[in-house]
């Protein structure tokens, strides 16, 4: 099973949250804040800890080599295999079918996105303390007919299992739910206990649900992650559902135009609709007639339908109609149904070992050979999006992610063209209007880009992105009061927004009002105490007020945060050298040489201040080095001069006649 997936140690960081999740998260070494901070704070809209806290071990293995956080996934998705096969031998007492049941599971294309991609390491995580959580339930209900002490500590076991699954991902709400599946077949406790004992008895495992599913929609509130396609009636979220139920049946039973990102039309065609109604109340209703003899049928289908409430659309999260990862732990309950079913349909059959041997192999080969088929999309983002744009219509969100992935001098016309393809397919998406924008504005086409976002901010007069973007443009053009208007705007919708806090600083600043810009620097930087853009202007702030050795200080963290900052280094060189710090100046300086070896200004800044330090003969070299890269630098050529004359005039001193 682990070598179906290894491919996918070949890929990348995807832009898709990883961004969130590891490259640029400051709170990602090990160490104890960071670890209380992750279990205090949301990422990307969910309280998660557990899964941060094993994304950070990563980091502290691997640094930032995706191939060690994919290597982890693959890994727990390996365990979760096992983990299937162990849970249902152990309940079921079978041991073909529920191999059976974890080769598919365990192999399917549909896996590829919770394994693949790093930021799904919450799926694998969370369903390996899902299963953990059965298995220890299923021993519980083994001895709970003696209720002695290993009955209680598979109990609590069992509970310990819920809450770590709750902090790796809230999907995993639904647990007690199928606790009581579970107990109807295979455990059969239904036959021996009331109803009313089988509820109460996982009242506390209710409770953890209802606990996690107020902190998530908190977190998801204030994240913004239930704006997008908010709009939506509940009409029509009950339409995406059952379109969603039967889509991912599809996807199960062919597994074909599999991707990423699936956009959603807000509407679906009444008959799609209709459709999937009769599919859903169809098999719900065979299964249901067939509960006696069949009951792993209907245990299988309410596990399916179970486990993908919380992500089927009846509460819009992010702008998809459905997402292949959120089948990875309901399809369990559909493969359980057709292996057990199979294994009756053909119990009559005379060949019937033979037959299901063959056509078990072959599913297991194909799926293998799919699964690594699929792994060859995500090997980047833009790999990822241009998969999603060829399977889908109308994809506006991947045009518009792929645009942001080309984003770079190299592809800023391709990245354009993405933009443009993502409003041409929803004229009202705002992330687009923000991303040509900002391409335009790194073009120098700045009344383009402008436009830009003012419609952005037509259709969401409350888009922070859209109010810094503009905020900063203005800025660059000189008009100030209006930057700083916009900037005002964002914190109005955003107090904290650090990017607001440092557009209005930076302006304030140019226009003398110094308290004021410290005062947001200062904000800003309490805010984010691990960035380093932040760090540096406070510092820069200090700096101009003239308290030199606070600048340092700041300067310093911005270092410890991002050693390479070269305008870190330069401003931190520039303020021990005000300080009279020589020394300690040309070694900030010549770190800033080195990072940038053809700065010209760097190498003039470096000799500088070697003259003061009195190596002349470094000095002029540095100065020297500075001139060739940039011919018509005169004041270097002027400090060069001084330096020369300073150097013979020393000279003579030294080998002049002397008075004996």
């Amino acid at each position: 099973m682990t070598w179906a997936f290894l491919p996918s140690l070949k890929g990348d960081f995807i832009e898709f949250d990883d961004g969130i999740y590891v490259t640029e998260n400051s709170h990602l070494a090990f160490n104890l804040p960071n670890l209380v901070w992750e279990s205090t704070h949301a990422e990307a809209g969910n309280w998660h800890p557990l899964t941060m806290w094993s994304l950070m071990l990563d980091h502290q293995l691997y640094g930032l080599q995706a191939w060690g956080y994919h290597l982890t996934s693959v890994l727990v998705h390996a365990i979760n295999t096992v983990l299937v096969f162990l849970l249902l031998r152990r309940m079921t007492g079978t041991t073909w079918r529920s191999l059976m049941v974890a080769a598919l599971f365990g192999l399917h294309p549909l896996r590829v996105e919770s394994v693949a991609w790093i930021s799904e390491r919450k799926d694998v995580l969370s369903v390996l303390f899902w299963l953990l959580a059965l298995w220890a339930w299923a021993r519980y209900a083994e001895k709970s007919g003696i209720q002695g002490p290993k009955s209680k500590v598979f109990y609590g076991l069992a509970l310990v299992f819920f809450a770590l699954g709750l902090m790796s991902k809230p999907m995993v709400v639904t647990l007690p739910f199928v606790l009581l599946l579970l107990d109807y077949w295979p455990l059969q406790r239904w036959s021996r206990l009331s109803l009313l004992k089988l509820l109460m008895e996982k009242v506390p495992f209710f409770c953890l649900s209802a606990a996690l599913c107020v902190v998530t929609y908190v977190a998801q509130r204030n994240a913004g992650v239930m704006k997008d396609l908010a709009g939506l009636t509940l009409g029509a979220r009950l339409e995406n559902a059952l379109v969603a139920y039967g889509r991912y049946l599809g996807k199960l039973f062919w597994p074909a135009d599999l991707c990423a990102l699936y956009p959603h039309p807000g509407h679906w065609p009444a008959l799609r609709i209709l459709s999937a109604a009769f599919l859903v109340l169809g098999v719900s209703m065979f299964v249901f007639s067939l509960r006696r003899n069949c009951p792993y049928l209907l245990i299988g289908w309410c596990w399916y339908l179970g486990t993908l409430v919380p992500v089927i659309g009846l509460v819009q999260v992010g702008s998809e109609s459905m997402s292949d990862r959120y089948s990875y732990f309901p399809s369990i309950g559909i493969l359980i149904a057709l292996v057990w079913g199979t294994h009756q349909l053909t119990k009559t059959w005379s060949s019937r070992k033979t037959g299901l041997s063959v056509a078990s192999w072959a599913l297991i080969l194909i799926s293998i050979g799919l699964t690594r088929h699929q792994i060859s999309y995500w090997t980047d983002t833009a790999t990822v999006c241009r998969r999603a744009i060829a399977v889908t219509e109308k994809n506006y969100d991947a045009h518009s992610r792929l645009g942001r992935a080309l984003f770079s001098p190299e592809h800023l016309d391709e990245a354009i063209d993405e933009f443009q393809a993502a409003l041409k397919a929803r004229p009202d998406y705002v992330e687009a209007y923000c991303g040509l924008g900002r391409a335009y504005a790194v073009k120098g086409q700045k009344e383009a880009a402008m436009a830009c976002y003012q419609k952005a901010l037509e259709f969401q007069p409350d888009s922070v992105v859209a109010h810094n973007n503009l905020s900063d443009l203005l800025f660059h053009n000189g008009r100030m009061d209006e930057a700083m208007d916009h900037a005002r705007k964002a914190l109005s919708i955003e107090p904290g927004n650090v990017t607001a806090l440092n557009n209005l600083a930076s302006a304030l600043m140019l226009q003398g009002k110094m308290a004021e810009a410290l005062g947001c620097y200062q904000k800003a930087a309490a805010l984010q105490p691990d960035n380093a853009v932040v760090q540096n202007n406070l510092g820069s702030a200090l700096l101009r007020g003239g308290r030199m050795e606070e600048a340092v200080v700041y300067f310093q963290h911005s270092l410890a945060i991002e050693s390479n900052n070269v305008t870190a280094l330069n401003n931190l060189g520039y303020a021990l050298y005000s300080l009279g710090r020589f020394d300690a100046a040309a070694r900030a300086y010549q770190e800033t040489v080195r990072l940038q070896p053809a700065g010209a200004e760097a190498h003039r800044n470096l000799a500088y201040v070697l003259v003061q330090c009195g190596q002349l003969d470094e000095a002029i070299g540095e100065f020297q080095t500075a001139l060739q890269l940039k011919r018509d630098y005169v004041t270097a050529s002027n400090e060069l001069v001084m330096a020369i004359g300073i150097r013979e005039q020393l000279a003579r001193q030294t080998n002049g006649p002397t008075n004996r």
